[in-house]
């Protein structure tokens, strides 16, 4: 009943902003691409209350280039502020006739607005949950296929319940996954249940993204399976052919044990997702991590912003290839697969704490390479050797420079740092 009520107040106020000049005309049949790599946050600025305009301005002015709303006059802001907008539809029933003509409403008056880019549906759901999310998702790409309906999933740690997959259901599953974990350290029982989840997901809701939440900075510790939720994302995300989005830590909650991470630890978290090949972060929390008090932004949100623009300058150079690795050299974490022996790019000395993402257009050629600091207490200097002269991008001004050792680059990076390295072209 909320959902029935909520759909057609919604519509109410659609029709009421038919007029607005912010409106686009005409729609578009093609199907959802991702654009701009994602940037964007969670339990922030139009996310559940209506947007208001020095918010989308804060939005703007911190690197984020996707926000939220509410209804059309969040979607306006938006616009006016040069942002893309989520829209938040919750999980209407399409075997209602009334929930359907009032979606129905809703789509034709906003699937024109130059601000929308993705209807937002449900975070977390279960498995048990895929079969109705799949008609509703099927029922929006029919109607709206040029934007994203977009479901955020559980991480790795989530409990056999909350995942909605037994330990039997993934064990009788395995049989099904080729080569599997070929090459990556990890724990089986977990790895298992977590990738029929993921198989469940795409294969019965057909999602255009995944998106997933995995939050590993502990009180008293770190977490350990966050490099293994990136393995097997990164994994599903090929064999699906998907782009993906990692929702990453940016508050602590006590009621969680959660510590808030610093500038270095965010850092850090930003440039492992870019490594594995991820195309879009999301940050929680952005009403609590990054600006408490409206008024003044916390120190974090300024630390942010720039990993923002950097970021998405870097998975604009790496979206028209193809993530062939995401090797670890040092220690090898749950989840972390070695650099392989003969690799065509190789840290200096091989002991460092490092993470290589390797990128390329031809499989097992890779040409370009995210090298991350693994270390987020210090800075390290490395040194990269590649096959041939090499390129090293520099983000802020979205610009290449050879490297002046030609095919050795001499790397200095600061806590959880990553560079974006490439054969000279």
């Amino acid at each position: 009943m909320l959902m029935r009520f909520r759909i057609a107040a919604f519509c109410v106020c659609l029709v009421a902003g038919l007029a607005s000049p912010l409106v686009a005309d005409g729609g578009s049949d093609a199907r959802w691409q991702i654009g701009e790599p994602i940037v964007t946050y969670w339990a922030g600025p139009g996310a559940d209350k209506p947007l208001r305009e020095h918010e989308a301005a804060q939005v703007r002015a911190g690197g984020w280039n996707l926000g939220w709303a509410q209804n059309i006059a969040d979607l306006d802001t938006l616009y006016r502020h040069g942002l893309r907008g989520m829209l938040v539809i919750g999980t209407p029933d399409i075997d209602d006739a009334e929930q359907v003509k009032a979606l129905d409403a809703l789509i034709a008056t906003v699937r024109t607005h130059p601000a929308l880019y993705a209807y937002h549906l449900v975070d977390e759901p279960g498995a048990g949950a895929f079969p109705k999310l799949g008609k509703l998702v099927a029922f929006l790409r029919e109607r709206d296929p040029a934007h994203l309906a977009y479901i955020n999933l559980f991480p790795t740690y989530a409990n056999e319940a909350q995942l909605g997959v037994s330990d039997d259901a993934a064990e009788r599953a395995k049989v099904g996954y080729p080569q599997d974990f070929a090459g990556i350290h990890t724990d089986d029982k977990t790895a298992l249940r977590y990738r029929e989840h993921l198989r469940q997901f795409i294969e019965t809701v057909a999602p255009e993204l995944i998106s997933y939440d995995h939050y590993h900075f502990l009180k008293n510790s770190d977490g350990r399976q966050y490099f293994l939720n990136l393995a097997l994302i990164r994994r599903a995300a090929l064999e699906a052919k998907l782009p993906f989005l990692n929702i990453i830590q940016a508050c602590d909650s006590p009621a969680e044990g959660w510590r808030g991470p610093n500038e270095n630890e965010v850092r850090w978290l930003t440039f492992t997702s870019l490594a594995y090949g991820a195309q879009g972060i999301s940050h929680f929390r952005y009403d609590i991590g990054l600006w408490k008090d409206p008024a003044t932004p916390l120190p974090l949100y300024w630390a942010v912003s720039r990993f923002n623009r950097n970021f998405l300058a870097m998975a604009r150079q790496l979206q028209p290839l193809t993530s062939q690795g995401a090797y670890h050299c040092g220690q090898l974490p749950l989840g972390g697969e070695a650099l392989p022996p003969k690799s065509a790019f190789v840290p200096e000395p091989p002991g460092q704490e490092v993470l290589l993402g390797y990128f390329g257009k031809v499989a097992d050629r890779p040409t370009h390479v995210v090298v991350v600091n693994l270390d987020y207490r210090n800075a390290v200097t490395t040194t990269l050797a590649g096959p041939g002269p090499m390129e090293r991008f520099h983000a802020p001004t979205r610009t290449w420079h050879a490297t002046p050792g030609g095919a050795r680059a001499s790397l200095d990076l600061q806590p959880g740092d990553g560079t974006l390295i490439r054969l000279r072209q």
